[in-house]
């Protein structure tokens, strides 16, 4: 007897009655990013950084001098995985499973965000590109900047539904809609 399982995302719930058709400010729940937390050994800091900087179809985070997140939403875990391992001096695990990945976007999500984060969010101080670890919502997390009016929030899963609910509050105000994005 073979038994059939299918992936449902924690936060499937929360979706209902959700709008097919985002307005400007908008929370998009990513349904199946590969994540990998990756430490770099001691000394192997600056190398590890630069290799990883090199590594195909990922966007890396920053968590601390040594520590970094490598995401990415087109690339598989086992591909990914692939090229950690040719890294010399980093160790990594993948934490795709017990991480959720939201994108904020819109003209409001400053202001949105600003209600969740302790964080000065204007360009001349988060920039482009830009990430941090920091409590969200009262939860740690990781906030990157990745456009101009676009951030991208990754919290432990057994956190997300929280969040979640504590994001979509906070941009009610600005009519955010949400979804699942690919």
């Amino acid at each position: 007897m073979s038994i059939s399982f299918t992936h449902r995302h924690i936060l499937e719930d929360r979706m209902g009655g959700y709008e097919p058709s985002p307005n400007a400010n908008h929370l998009t729940v990513v349904r199946r990013p590969v994540i990998f937390s990756t430490l770099a050994h001691a000394g192997h800091e600056a190398a590890v950084a630069e290799a990883l900087s090199l590594v195909e179809d990922v966007v890396v985070r920053s968590v601390s001098p040594s520590d970094w997140l490598v995401v990415s939403q087109s690339a598989s875990a086992a591909t990914i995985s692939a090229s950690l391992a040719t890294i010399p001096g980093l160790s990594f695990a993948e934490q795709s499973d017990g991480q959720v990945l939201m994108a904020l976007s819109g003209p409001d999500v400053r202001t949105i965000l600003a209600k969740c984060v302790a964080v000065d969010l204007h360009a001349d101080m988060f920039a482009e590109g830009q990430s941090a670890p920091m409590m969200i919502c009262r939860v740690a997390g990781n906030l990157a900047r990745t456009g101009a009016d676009a951030f991208e929030i990754i919290v432990p899963r057994s956190h997300a539904a929280y969040v979640f609910d504590e994001l979509r509050d906070a941009g009610r105000e600005f009519a955010m809609t949400r979804g699942f994005g690919d």
